[in-house]
């Protein structure tokens, strides 16, 4: 399974992005897509997630200002980014993990956000 993730760039504060991360591969079909970030000097954190039966998990620092997606037949996952903050700024990975037997995660190559004040 390959994660290719896109949609990152440079944003005022206040902006919005929207990052999009396809898979493709064997792909179990029940799994969770999600995002997670990793700001410079810090460790990597959980941003949202969603289930292949479209339940939804956000961080607490992004509720209310993103918004996770996805088409389960295209296997893609989307982020919506409203009201981006400086803090928003990291860089952002998608991950798949897959239920079956074992369970396996995939990671895909980060993308920039950086969010200017």
């Amino acid at each position: 399974v390959q994660l290719q993730a896109f949609g990152g760039g440079l944003v005022q504060a206040g902006g919005s992005l929207r990052l999009s991360c396809a898979a493709s591969g064997s792909i179990f079909r029940r799994n969770v897509m999600g995002w997670y970030r990793q700001a410079p000097g810090k460790q990597r954190e959980f941003v949202a997630s969603i289930t292949s039966g479209g339940t939804t998990t956000y961080a607490d620092s992004v509720k209310g200002r993103f918004s996770i997606s996805r088409d389960n037949a295209k296997n893609t996952v989307n982020l919506q980014m409203n009201s981006l903050i400086p803090e928003d700024t990291a860089l952002y990975y998608c991950n798949l993990v897959s239920f079956d037997t074992p369970p396996r995660t995939y990671w895909g190559q980060g993308t920039l956000v950086t969010v200017s004040s």
